[in-house]
């Protein structure tokens, strides 16, 4: 109640503005209230003109108007009142004309009354209770204003009843004053309810006309709206521009046709827009709804939603909704699509896309039990090609193996990059035998015929794992794993092959890894151990070094060939480790031979990419106590195919401790004479082949030895040859001019203990 008489500001309400609208509202009412007032003033002063007298009802009429117009004057400067703060004095000011009003209506009641009849009195009480009553209207949005009126008329009536002895119409008097209050303070209450909901109501008007204002200031949104025929209407200045054109050109036009631009004469629109216009002829709701348009012939991409609107009848008069313009994102979104699913550099299908494509294969095939197949294909000597020449020409014959590859794939089957140089082929049926062997077959001639990329004519080759689905896998995770496998017997075989897979290499498979867990356990459990075969001078049969050859004797498998576990030790970089135990055994156990005999410790090229190869070395021969120069290390011209540099660095590194660097298997590898001129070597070691051959009579091998010998004396190197078994080869070998022989014919690797009896023996001749 305090509230709403406006002596409190009670609730979470902005009481400023409240107050503000309610006695802005009393400037509209002034007029009515100084009219009523006059109407019923002159009444009075004609009952009691003669009784009173002129001068004294004039004087009262005077006063009257004079506070009245002078209300009139306050209540004007409220007008504003919505929009400012209302003063406490100002409404002082407001409640002096109720005030002034109210002992002005007393006087007639207090002195003109007793000089009348009994019926003007009763005229003059039925006047002031229509005063008091009419207050509610005239004052309802200053309830105080109401209450102070009320209480002075109200006393004044009951003052004149009192003394008239009426106390009948007291009680009458005081019931129509109580309810007058309580009637004052439902009305106000109502009408500051009233004011307190349109505030709100403005408020969130305003609120969303700001949030349309700055939805249609923003580049990429847009309202529309449309009548029952789908013609535009209303159209806003963002949707016009999205439009491309005017709001006068396109208010009233059909909206499919203008978004449907050349389409719209042919009928062949896009599926998007005829599921917009069934939406739109169903009367549906739609939200962030994808549309294909046609803008004066630019295709573009709208999200668009709307909803149906109707009128106060529930009569359909059309949609109304939101959009904008996503070409932009629909664009990213297709192209972040296309990188998901094709390979960037070759632009073929990649992994995800293979593998969904082998899944469908497997599906079919199952569907029409025909069969399908995976082919993995893996490039022979690529590797090569990008340590020479660089990656950037690498990418560009990566291309173009893609475009043969291509060039070769019908309806029947797809081809794919599954990463580095290593692609897929799905073949959807491969029921006829001769299509996969053929398809295979053109694949290998195609690839091995040469590039030219940047003015390089290069040469690779390519070799071909096959699996056939549902016989070699029932799952693409089968099919993958089982075309890897047939891959890795062919690169095994040479490369340029193609082998299918066979359940067996499963077993080779599984032996492998079953190996490379051992061998990560083997020294550890001092699995290994070295042997040593006899290196002599090929003209006094004496030992001259020792090769020392590691041997692996397993708990789970047993002796395991050299052949067998080295090249796992190196495809899994455990050769770093395990040739570091094998140069500090060696230089241990070669501390104990005589100080003319060499150790020769056969080096991996992943232990020469070791940035501390050198200090390996130098721990070696430190913690042994043998020279430098007793050590020579042996390499294969494999280690200059990784990179050249830091192999040739690693090795200069060792060259300056002392040690020598004899270079092994020479010809049968990427042999180039550029080697020999880079670093000098102080032994070149002749591989077993040529010997064999040269033995056989092979006019071939006996020119390359003789060749190699040559070279080597020019150089100031010293050669070896290697694998000699019969006494005629060694004869041959020391005919050609070779410095020293190893071979079977001269002793089979041995322990450490059987080698150095050899000493205490007197160094015999040949060894059985």
């Amino acid at each position: 109640m305090s509230a709403v008489l406006g002596l409190t500001d009670k609730g979470d309400f902005d009481w400023v503005r409240l107050r503000g609208l309610q006695y802005a509202a009393l400037a509209r009412l002034t007029f009515n209230r100084a009219y009523s007032h006059a109407v019923l003033g002159i009444l009075v002063a004609h009952m009691y003109l003669e009784i009173v007298g002129p001068l004294w009802i004039g004087l009262w009429l005077a006063v009257l108007a004079v506070v009245h117009i002078r209300g009139a004057m306050v209540d004007r400067r409220f007008a504003d009142g919505d929009r400012r703060k209302i003063t406490t004095a100002e409404r002082y000011q407001q409640a002096t004309t109720a005030f002034l009003s109210g002992l002005l209506w007393v006087v007639p009641l207090l002195l003109f009354a007793p000089m009348g009849t009994a019926s003007d009195s009763s005229a003059l009480l039925v006047m002031v209770m229509i005063l008091m009553a009419g207050s509610v209207y005239f004052y309802t949005t200053s309830p105080i204003s109401i209450m102070i009126f009320t209480a002075i008329v109200g006393g004044g009536a009951i003052t004149q009843a009192a003394l008239a002895g009426q106390w009948s119409l007291i009680g009458a008097i005081v019931i129509f004053m109580i309810s007058t209050t309580f009637g004052t303070i439902e009305v106000a209450r109502r009408f500051l309810s009233a004011r307190i909901a349109e505030d709100c109501i403005t408020e969130k008007d305003e609120v969303v006309s700001l949030l349309l204002r700055e939805f249609e200031e923003n580049e990429a949104d847009w309202l529309w709206e449309i009548d029952p025929l789908r013609r535009l209407r209303s159209v806003s200045p963002r949707f016009a521009f999205a439009l491309n054109a005017s709001e006068k050109e396109v208010e009233g036009q059909p909206l499919l046709e203008l978004i449907a631009g050349d389409n719209w004469e042919s009928g062949n629109f896009p599926p998007s827009l005829h599921d917009l216009a069934e939406r739109l002829r169903n009367r549906e709701n739609f939200s962030n709804f994808f549309v294909q348009v046609t803008i004066q012939g630019i295709d573009r991409w709208w999200e668009l939603s709307g909803t149906p609107i109707r009128d106060e009848r529930g009569k359909f008069i059309g949609f109304r909704g939101v959009g904008s313009d996503v070409t932009e994102q629909r664009e990213s979104s297709e192209k972040i699509a296309y990188l998901a699913r094709y390979d960037t550099l070759t632009s073929l299908p990649n992994r995800l896309m293979l593998t969904e494509a082998l899944g469908e294969a497997l599906q079919y095939s199952s569907h029409w039990r025909s069969k399908c197949a995976l082919l993995m294909v893996d490039l022979d000597r690529f590797k090569a090609v990008n340590d020479s020449l660089g990656h950037m020409t690498g990418d560009k014959m990566l291309a173009q193996v893609s475009s043969r590859l291509q060039s070769l794939m019908g309806d029947n089957a797809m081809v794919g990059r599954l990463g580095g140089d290593e692609f897929a082929i799905v073949i959807r049926d491969a029921s006829d035998p001769n299509f996969l062997r053929g398809l295979t077959a053109r694949v290998i001639q195609l690839l091995s015929e040469p590039y030219s990329v940047d003015n390089h004519t290069l040469y690779v080759g390519a070799s071909i794992g096959s699996a056939i689905g549902p016989r070699d896998g029932r799952s693409v995770e089968e099919l993958m794993r089982n075309a890897d496998l047939a891959l890795y017997r062919a690169k095994d075989v040479g490369g340029g092959e193609h082998c299918q897979f066979e359940p067996a290499l499963h077993a080779i498979a599984e032996e492998r890894r079953q190996l490379e867990v051992s061998l990560r356990k083997a020294l550890d459990l001092d699995e290994f151990i070295l042997h040593y075969q006899p290196v002599v001078d090929a003209r006094s049969e004496s030992i001259v070094s020792f090769e020392a050859l590691v041997r692996w004797n397993s708990a789970d498998h047993g002796f395991v060939s050299p052949g067998k576990f080295i090249p796992v030790a190196e495809d899994t970089r455990l050769i770093v480790p395990i040739g570091k135990w094998v140069l500090l055994q060696a230089c241990h156990e070669a501390r104990n031979w005589p100080d003319h005999i060499k150790i020769n410790v056969n080096v991996s090229p992943e232990q020469l990419l070791e940035p501390d190869f050198h200090q390996d070395v130098i721990d070696s021969l430190a913690a042994s106590g043998l020279r430098a120069e007793r050590l020579e290390i042996e390499v294969t011209e494999s280690i200059f195919l990784r990179d050249a540099t830091i192999a040739r660095n690693a090795l200069e590194q060792v060259m300056a401790l002392g040690c020598s660097v004899a270079l092994d298997d020479f010809g049968t590898g990427y042999s180039s004479l550029g080697y020999l001129r880079k670093l000098r070597f102080s032994t070149i070691k002749v591989d077993r082949s040529f010997v064999q051959g040269a033995a056989q009579g092979s006019n071939e091998s006996l020119a390359i030895i003789n060749a190699v010998v040559a070279m080597a004396n020019s150089l100031d190197m010293t050669t070896t040859a290697e694998g000699v078994e019969t006494s005629e080869e060694a004869e041959l070998i020391r005919n050609l001019g070779c410095d020293k022989i190893q071979g079977f014919y001269f002793g089979r690797p041995m322990s450490d203990s059987d080698a150095l009896k050899l000493f205490k023996d007197g160094q015999q001749r040949k060894i059985a």
